[in-house]
């Protein structure tokens, strides 16, 4: 009798098992997706988990971020990267002091005149004589004077244009007769071609020969 009863009992609590299912846990695992990688914090559901994996959730396929900021005021600091710089080209001989120049352009004068006078009726005045500036050379007797009066003259832009400029056709000038002497400076005054006549037959010639003293003799 006792044995019926206990198998009675046993048989009654197996139905009871599979009738009401024990719970396994408090929760359930999140059906939608996990965002970055990170599981959401719910429960796993009542029942088992099908073999081992989760359910219908996805990870999200996202790219990773950049560590580079592309907004915000920390994205102005990034660097620009333009075009490379451009090698810079050596400076002409007339500015680097002749640094810029092969063996033998170093030396190489911007000025030379030869001057020749007539006709002065001033001994030692009349003669050939060449003239050469930066440095100062030749066999004109007032070389450094003349070489000042040349680079004075190249300072301001009407004295580059006046300096050895003929009297232009048709000036009116006074007929003041200032002597028989003549002049021609022919060669290169600062890199420019140069060729030209002086006398002093009257006053436009007698101004522009003094204008031209010392490079020509004073014989006023």
């Amino acid at each position: 009798m006792l044995r019926r009863l206990a198998l009675t009992a046993v048989v009654s609590l197996a139905a009871l098992a599979t009738a009401v299912p024990v719970s396994t846990a408090s929760g359930s695992v999140s059906s939608g997706p996990v965002s970055s990688g990170s599981v959401s914090s719910g429960s796993v559901s009542s029942g088992s988990v099908s073999s081992g994996s989760v359910s219908s959730g996805s990870v999200s396929s996202g790219s990773v971020p950049s560590a580079v900021p592309t907004t915000g005021p920390f994205a102005a600091a990034r660097p620009s990267l333009g075009p490379l710089p451009l090698p810079v080209p050596p400076l002409p001989g007339f500015l680097d002091g002749g640094a810029g120049k092969g063996t033998g352009e170093a030396n190489e004068v911007l000025t030379r005149l030869t001057v020749s006078v007539e006709n002065t009726g001033v001994a030692g005045v009349d003669g050939t004589f060449e003239l050469e500036c930066g440095p100062t050379g030749g066999s004109h007797p007032q070389g450094q004077a003349a070489c000042d009066r040349l680079a004075e003259a190249g300072a301001t832009r009407a004295g580059r244009q006046e300096l050895f400029r003929p009297t232009p056709e048709g000036t009116m000038c006074t007929m003041i007769h200032g002597g028989d002497a003549t002049a021609r400076i022919v060669g290169t005054w600062e890199g420019r071609a140069v060729d030209t006549t002086a006398s002093r037959r009257d006053g436009c010639e007698i101004a522009r020969w003094n204008s031209l003293v010392p490079v020509l003799p004073d014989v006023r």
